[in-house]
């Protein structure tokens, strides 16, 4: 069966590309393209069943509650989501107005990101020190990359349930920064420069040897593989999904 497809931010450099790869996907239908300043109605959705959100962390929230209204599952590639704002949402699925209806967000969807991200949480309890680094074009509006957020708990989590130590660092003085930022544990560090696409880097180190992790994502049609497979797959998550690996039984 056909499913109809609304893009929210169908003007930015992704939705646009978005917009490409739904009309060149076999079973998927756009019949909508909305961006700033389009209200989100029923009649501008045009009978959509799935919407996906590639616009900025300022109005994504809101953006996904008003399509939830509107009776439509959610694909989100926006970043800048936190526990609080998935709470939200997670709220708002579970009123009976929305009952059925389903909504993923994911940090990234290049298969290569979402893999690198496993392999990171699988790596990280054999080795004593980890930090992460995020490489991305200067007009990225959010430090740091989702990705690389979702890179870090993950690695957390997994050497928080092995029972490892904080990676050892004797630093007693930084106050420029210099050392990053810190995420449940883990220090990230991003880099914003003309050139790069997206590109995240996870260091893994133990006395004598180090295992770097590494995806490069060149361009954004990279991204859309991962976003036809969410609108093919999301009506049958019921709720809240966060992240692709979800749909791919990892």
């Amino acid at each position: 069966m056909m499913i109809r497809v609304a893009v929210v931010g169908a003007a930015g450099r992704m939705g646009s590309t978005v917009c490409q790869a739904v009309e060149e996907a076999e079973g998927l239908e756009l019949v909508a393209r909305l961006d700033a300043g389009d209200e989100i109605t029923p009649e501008a959705l045009a009978g959509a069943g799935v919407a996906i959100d590639f616009t900025v962390p300022t109005v994504t929230e809101a953006n996904v509650h008003a399509l939830i209204d509107a009776g439509l599952d959610v694909v989100v590639g926006t970043t800048g989501w936190d526990e609080e704002s998935y709470g939200r949402v997670r709220e708002h699925l579970a009123r009976p107005e929305a009952a059925g209806r389903s909504v993923l967000i994911a940090p990234n969807f290049a298969l290569s990101a979402v893999l690198a991200m496993r392999f990171a949480a699988m790596a990280a309890p054999y080795f004593e020190s980890v930090e992460v680094i995020e490489l991305h074009h200067p007009n990225k509006v959010d430090a740091p990359s989702g990705t690389a957020v979702a890179t870090a708990r993950g690695i957390a989590a997994a050497r928080a349930e092995a029972g490892l130590a904080p990676s050892p660092d004797a630093t007693e003085s930084d106050p420029l920064g210099t050392r990053g930022g810190v995420i449940d544990g883990v220090h990230v560090h991003a880099v914003r420069l003309r050139g790069l696409t997206a590109h995240e880097e996870v260091v893994l180190g133990n006395p004598g040897e180090q295992l770097t992790i590494r995806t490069d994502c060149f361009d954004r049609a990279s991204f859309m593989p991962g976003v036809v497979l969410a609108v093919r797959e999301i009506g049958s998550r019921e709720g809240l999904t966060i992240g692709l690996e979800n749909l791919l039984g990892l």
